[in-house]
């Protein structure tokens, strides 16, 4: 990986080893800007925290803006560490907050499930497509059957090991969360990995933008308006989750009842009122998991 430092920029192998080599180069108050890049920067990032270094892991998406600000005509390797750089300069950037092992193992489970769930669904939807043919070969058919048994073994698995590591940490959590009508035991769950039992934001606002269930605005003078979207820079994983939670919500939950039929009335698009639903889900997760109370109409109603 490319680094820009005082010195210029320098190569280092994303190897734990060599890391140790880094911190020859940067002084104590350094802080260390990098993106986030899946799996490749958790590594470095919790080595450096584990070594009381002030890290900051930004969105690519805000660093791409950056550059393109800049008018940038070269995109490099090299010139993309120094824009990281300098885009640490410019912007007061969130520090770093290293995962304990219980929530690196829940994100890892998330991230493994949400391969297994995408799977299953390509071999249903091949396995309903031998139907179709009338299924010319049995063994192609039966192969199928076998694959998708042993996903539903492996989800299950990973879903009891998901609810096994919550429960040692948080328990009175997560039964606060699941008293909300609609809310799902999966988004729950991963609510809680995320948001590191809600201690990672301040207010529900800061959340909704995380997830990014806030409505973006396209106007400009009086000629050109165009139509609110969500922002689509969130956890798109949490967002696809509480979207589906919304279905649910909408029948048994009377505030998210209520907003659904009010957009709906107006005659705005059915997407639109599910998304607001979304948006009163979550804060009222946010809600309840601040104030420690399991679910009451009136009291989350006051607070939302």
């Amino acid at each position: 990986m490319f680094i820009a430092i005082k010195k210029g920029i320098r190569v280092f192998k994303n190897d734990a080893q060599v890391f140790k080599s880094f911190l020859k180069e940067i002084t104590k108050d350094a802080l260390v800007v990098m993106e986030a890049t899946g799996y490749y920067h958790c590594l470095f990032a919790q080595f450096l925290h584990k070594k009381k270094v002030q890290v900051s892991v930004v969105n690519p998406l805000s660093v791409k803006r950056f550059i393109q600000m800049k008018l940038a005509k070269v995109k490099t390797d090299k010139s993309d560490a120094k824009a990281i750089c300098e885009y640490g300069h410019m912007n007061e950037v969130p520090l770093y907050t290293a995962l304990t092992d219980v929530q690196a193992e829940c994100l890892q489970l998330f991230r493994l499930l949400d391969n297994y769930l995408k799977k299953r669904t390509q071999i249903k939807n091949k396995k309903h497509g031998e139907e179709v043919l009338g299924i010319p070969s049995k063994y192609v058919y039966g192969s199928l059957k076998r694959d998708l048994k042993h996903l539903d073994k492996e989800i299950k698995g990973i879903e009891d090991r998901l609810l096994e590591l919550v429960k040692q940490d948080q328990q009175h959590q997560l039964t606060l969360l699941k008293s909300i009508p609609g809310m799902g035991m999966k988004t729950a769950l991963f609510l809680i990995v995320v948001t590191d039992g809600f201690k990672k934001f301040e207010t529900a606002s800061q959340l909704c933008s995380y997830v990014g269930i806030t409505p973006t605005i396209r106007k400009s003078g009086s000629s050109v308006r165009g139509r609110s979207r969500i922002s689509k820079v969130g956890n798109k994983k949490l967002r696809n989750l509480l979207f589906l939670c919304t279905f649910s919500a909408c029948k048994h939950n009377k505030s998210c009842r209520e907003i659904y039929e009010r957009i709906v009335n107006k005659r705005r698009s059915k997407k639109l009122a599910l998304i607001a639903v979304a948006n009163k889900l979550l804060k009222q997760a946010f809600a309840i998991a601040k104030s420690g109370r399991p679910y009451d109409e009136n009291f989350v109603s006051k607070l939302v």
